[in-house]
C-alpha cells in the first residue's frame, strides 16, 4: 500500500491521512472520463433556473392561500437563507475540488464514507423520483390547451423521451436547453412582475388601485385551523408552507454538481453563486410579495389544484383586473419550468450516480461513460425513473404527484443537511491543518456560521415535514412524510457496519490527493471587447 502522511502544522505530529486507505483511494484521473463542456453562460442560466420553477408560478397560489400574504413571504424567506447557505457550503467546498461525485464525495472524503454512500443514494433516489414529478407537472400543463385526458399517456410519452434526449446527446445539450429554458423563465417572471405592479397602481382597465389592501382584509396571515389559539394557528400555517416553499427551492445546488463538466469550474461557480442571492431576492421575494398584493387569501381560484395557468396566482389577479391576454403565455412558460426542472434532476441524479460508481459505492458498470465524456449508464439508468410518470395516467395525477413531493421534499432536507454537515467538517478540517480559507477562490465571510444555520433549520424541517398528520393521522400520508428517515439510518449504518468505517479527525482529511489545481482547471478570462460581449459579462 502506498502510504501518504502530512505533518500536522500545529504541533508536528505524524498523522496518516485518509488517502492511505486503498478503501478510500480519492486518486480518479485514470477514473473521471466527463469533459468540461459547460460554458459560462450555461453556468449562469443553470443558477438562474434553479431558482425559477413552477413552485413559484403555481405553488405560491396555494402558499398565499394557506398562509395569507405574510405568512407566504415569511416561509419563502426563511427557506431561502436556509437554500442559500447549503448553495454557499457547496460552493465553497466545490472551488476547492470540482471533480466528480460533487457532494457525496465530499462527505466521504472529510467525514465519513459511510456519511457519503447514505448521502449520495438518498441525493439520487430524491432527484431520480422528482423527475417523473415534473414530467405529471408538464402533463397537467397541457390540458390548458387539451382537456382530453385520453391524449395523457402520449403527452407522457412524448415528454419522457423529450426530457431523456436532451441528457442522453450529452452535456452541450443540457447546457443549451437550460439557457433556453431560463431565458423563457427570466422573460416571464420580469413580464409578471412588471405586470402586476402596473395593476397593483391602477394601470388595469378597471382603473382600481389594490395597494396593500388584502393585507389588512381578509389580512396578512391566514390560519391553519388545526388549533384553538390563534397565533399558534397562524405558526402552523406558515410551517405548512415552508415545507412546500423547500420543494420550490430544491436543485439550487445543481451548478456545483455541473462543476467537473465546466469549463474554468472555480472561477464560473463562484460568479454564479455571488449572484444567486441576489436572484433570489428579485424574483422570489418580489414575486410572493406582487401576488400577495393582488390576491386575496380567500380568493375561491386559490383553492383551484387543475395545475395549469388558471391555478396561477398572477393569471388569478390579471383575470380579475380585465387583463385576459396572458393565460396562454403564461402556461407556456410554465410548461417550459417544468421541463427544465425534470431535465436538471435527471441531470443531477445521473451525475451523482456516475460519482458513487467511480468510488465504488455503485455498480462498476454505471462508470461507463462515451468517447465524448457522457456518463451513459449512469444517464440511462436515472431515466428509467421517468416511466414512473405513467403512473399518473392510471392513478390519477394530482394523488401520486402529491405522493412524490411529499417524499422528495425529505430527501431534500436531508441532502441540505449533508451538505451543511460536510461543509463544518470541511471548514473543522482546513483550519486545523493550516489553510487559509479566505484564498479559495469562493469564500463567504459568515462561515462557518451560514452552515450551523443551515444544519439547525434543515434538521428542523425534516422531522416538522409531516407535522400536520399527527392532527389527523393518515399512514400513508405520515410514510411519505417520514419514510426517508428510516432509509438513510439504514444506508447509514448499514455502510459503516460492513466496512466498518469511522468519521475522519481534522488532521486526517485528506484536501490535495486527486484534486486538479487551479492551473489545471482555470484559464485566463478573455476580457469583453464589443458592446454585446460588455452586456454579457453583466449578466451572465
Amino acid at each position: 500500500m502506498d502510504k501518504k502522511w502530512r505533518a500536522s502544522k500545529s504541533s508536528q505530529e505524524i498523522v496518516e491521512t485518509v488517502a492511505c486507505d486503498d478503501r478510500y483511494d480519492f486518486d480518479f484521473h485514470d477514473l473521471d472520463r466527463v469533459q468540461r463542456r459547460l460554458k459560462q453562460r450555461h453556468v449562469q442560466m443553470i443558477a438562474v433556473a434553479g431558482t425559477i420553477g413552477t413552485g413559484l408560478f403555481l405553488g405560491s397560489g396555494n402558499a398565499l392561500q394557506v398562509a395569507g400574504p405574510l405568512g407566504a413571504l415569511i416561509a419563502y424567506a426563511l427557506v431561502a437563507t436556509v437554500a442559500y447557505s447549503s448553495l454557499c457550503c457547496i460552493a465553497e467546498m466545490t472551488t476547492w475540488a470540482p471533480i466528480s461525485g460533487t457532494f457525496p464525495h465530499y462527505a466521504s472524503r472529510w467525514v465519513d464514507p459511510a456519511l457519503g454512500f447514505a448521502v449520495g443514494w438518498n441525493y439520487f433516489y430524491a432527484n431520480a423520483v422528482t423527475v417523473p414529478v415534473e414530467i405529471s407537472a408538464s402533463v397537467i400543463l397541457m390540458t390548458f390547451w387539451d382537456e382530453n385526458k385520453n391524449h395523457a399517456a402520449i403527452y407522457t410519452a412524448i415528454i419522457v423521451v423529450f426530457v431523456c434526449a436532451i441528457n442522453i446527446f450529452g452535456v452541450q445539450y443540457f447546457g443549451e436547453s437550460e439557457f433556453f429554458f431560463s431565458i423563457v423563465k427570466l422573460v416571464l417572471i420580469i413580464v409578471l412582475l412588471l405586470t402586476g405592479l402596473i395593476v397593483d397602481l391602477g394601470g388595469s382597465p378597471d382603473r382600481e388601485v389594490i395597494g396593500f389592501k388584502f393585507w389588512a382584509n381578509p389580512g396578512a396571515v391566514n390560519r391553519a385551523n388545526l388549533v384553538g389559539d390563534l397565533g399558534a394557528d397562524r405558526f402552523l400555517a406558515i410551517l405548512n408552507v415552508v415545507i412546500q416553499a423547500a420543494f420550490s427551492f430544491k436543485g439550487m445546488e445543481l451548478v456545483c454538481i455541473a462543476a467537473s463538466e465546466t469549463e474554468n469550474p472555480r472561477r464560473n461557480i463562484a460568479k454564479a453563486v455571488r449572484r444567486v442571492f441576489y436572484r433570489i431576492l428579485v424574483f422570489y421575494m418580489l414575486g410572493i410579495l406582487m401576488i400577495g398584493m393582488l390576491v386575496p387569501f380567500n380568493d375561491p381560484a386559490l383553492l383551484s389544484r387543475v395545475g395549469t395557468a388558471a391555478q396561477s396566482p398572477f393569471v388569478i389577479a390579471l383575470n380579475r383586473a380585465g387583463v385576459k391576454a396572458f393565460p396562454h403565455l403564461i402556461n407556456a412558460g410554465i410548461l417550459a419550468s417544468a421541463l427544465s426542472s425534470a431535465s436538471s434532476f435527471l441531470f443531477a441524479s445521473s451525475r451523482v450516480l456516475y460519482g458513487l460508481s467511480i468510488r465504488g459505492q455503485a455498480p462498476k458498470w454505471m462508470a461507463h461513460t462515451t468517447k465524448k465524456g457522457l456518463p451513459i449508464a449512469a444517464v440511462l439508468t436515472s431515466s428509467a425513473f421517468a416511466l414512473m410518470s405513467f403512473m399518473t395516467v392510471s392513478a390519477g395525477v394530482e394523488t401520486v404527484f402529491n405522493w412524490f413531493v411529499n417524499v422528495v421534499t425529505t430527501g431534500g432536507f436531508i441532502g441540505w443537511f449533508s451538505i451543511n454537515l460536510t461543509y463544518v467538517y470541511f471548514h473543522r478540517g482546513m483550519v486545523a491543518q493550516g489553510y487559509n480559507l479566505k484564498k479559495n477562490i469562493y469564500n463567504n465571510p459568515l462561515q462557518p456560521y451560514l452552515a450551523y444555520w443551515g444544519m439547525g433549520w434543515t434538521l428542523f424541517f425534516v422531522l416538522m415535514n409531516g407535522y400536520a398528520v399527527f392532527f389527523k393521522f393518515e399512514t400513508s400520508l405520515f410514510l411519505t412524510a417520514y419514510i426517508n428517515i428510516p432509509i438513510f439510518a439504514v444506508l447509514y449504518f448499514g455502510y459503516k457496519w460492513k466496512y466498518s468505517t469511522r468519521i475522519w479527525k481534522p488532521l486526517e482529511m485528506d484536501f490535495v490527493t486527486g484534486i486538479p489545481t487551479v492551473e489545471e482547471t482555470e484559464l485566463p478570462p478573455d476580457p469583453p471587447v464589443t458592446f454585446f460581449e460588455k452586456v454579457g459579462a453583466v449578466l451572465f
